[in-house]
């Protein structure tokens, strides 16, 4: 848009703690937001009582226009994808058809969902993004503040464009969005950090605490993901330095420390892979996210057994193994 008193439109899909938190700053900055999320009691508190941000020095609100997706407008144009990787196509599947021409979709996703959204809607729609946000969705409605973390925009084949740029300005109304050359290489960093946060779901504890007490067994799984990574740039990201955690890379300790410091600052202290299973009792998104991991380990030959024995004991604790800190001493037996 032309005028400087002017704001760009958004359509958010996904209302929960990643796009509940960008819906709620950018409504509040003045931008005309939607909100499209599969949970109707989500959606109806919306409509009731506006989309609320729980902080620590009280409850803040803005008036949101929600919708379940059959219920939705007929056609979308600059969309904040923010939905679990797993909901991913059958999403963009209802998605495409309402995409308008000139329209674009953002994935504010965890993992390595740009190619599948490429395939619906065609690369010149896709722009990717990296987001790492401690938020949560504690009832209908409410979504807590995780605080500031890192965002940044970049497209898939590492230009910066002017949409890009338009984006980050926008979104610089939640805290320190920024463009990027090398939006892969942030999403494959985070693959590398997630398979911690992912090993702290087996158990009933705070992140940081588990991730200093087994600090072997979260630098292995780490480098597992990063040996598959190979030669790509791995972009670091708050407190979490992807080069310490390299096959064979000095200062993993000092690393650990920093990151350990910082997890203790959050008012997040468990992963939000934690939460889906001990409370929402729902899947977990993990699986989606490394299977593209271990097919391109698969592919290249190179071994990920402590990642891949990881996975199946999430899965066997999702099917109702108690979590229990055993899991990780476990694991570390194969180190």
């Amino acid at each position: 848009m032309s005028g400087s008193d002017e704001r760009r439109a958004y359509t958010v899909v996904g209302g929960g703690a990643i796009g509940g938190t960008l819906a709620f700053h950018l409504a509040r900055a003045g931008h005309p937001v939607v909100i499209v999320d599969a949970d109707p009691a989500h959606v109806a508190a919306i409509r009731e009582r506006g989309l609320t941000l729980r902080r620590p020095e009280g409850d803040e609100r803005v008036e949101v226009p929600a919708f379940v997706p059959e219920e939705a407008p007929p056609e979308l144009g600059r969309v904040l994808l923010a939905v679990k990787a797993q909901a991913t196509e059958p999403v963009l599947q209802w998605l495409e058809p309402r995409l308008a021409r000139d329209g674009f979709v953002v994935s504010l996703q965890n993992g390595l969902n740009e190619a599948l959204i490429a395939s619906f809607v065609g690369a010149g729609r896709t722009v990717g993004a990296f987001v790492n946000l401690f938020a949560d969705v504690v009832e209908p409605g409410v979504v807590r503040d995780g605080g500031l973390g890192a965002l940044v925009v970049g497209e898939p084949d590492g230009r910066i464009t002017g949409r890009v740029e338009e984006v980050v300005a926008d979104l610089q109304a939640w805290g320190p969005a920024k463009a990027t050359a090398n939006v892969e290489g942030y999403l494959w960093s985070k693959l590398g950090f997630g398979a911690m946060l992912t090993t702290t779901a087996l158990a009933d504890a705070p992140m940081a605490d588990l991730i200093d007490r087994h600090r072997p067994l979260m630098h292995t799984i780490t480098a597992e993901v990063f040996a598959v990574a190979g030669a790509r740039t791995l972009e670091p990201f708050d407190q979490f330095d992807p080069a310490a955690y390299r096959p064979g890379a000095a200062g993993r300790e000092a690393a650990t420390d920093r990151l350990v410091a910082w997890l203790r600052t959050q008012p997040k202290d468990r992963s939000g892979i934690w939460r889906d299973i001990a409370v929402r009792h729902r899947p977990v998104e993990v699986h989606h996210h490394y299977a593209p991991v271990l097919e391109e380990a698969a592919r290249l030959g190179v071994e990920v057994p402590l990642l891949s024995a990881m996975l199946e004991r999430l899965g066997d604790v999702e099917a109702g193994t108690p979590m229990s800190e055993d899991h990780l001493n476990e694991l570390e037996r194969h180190l």
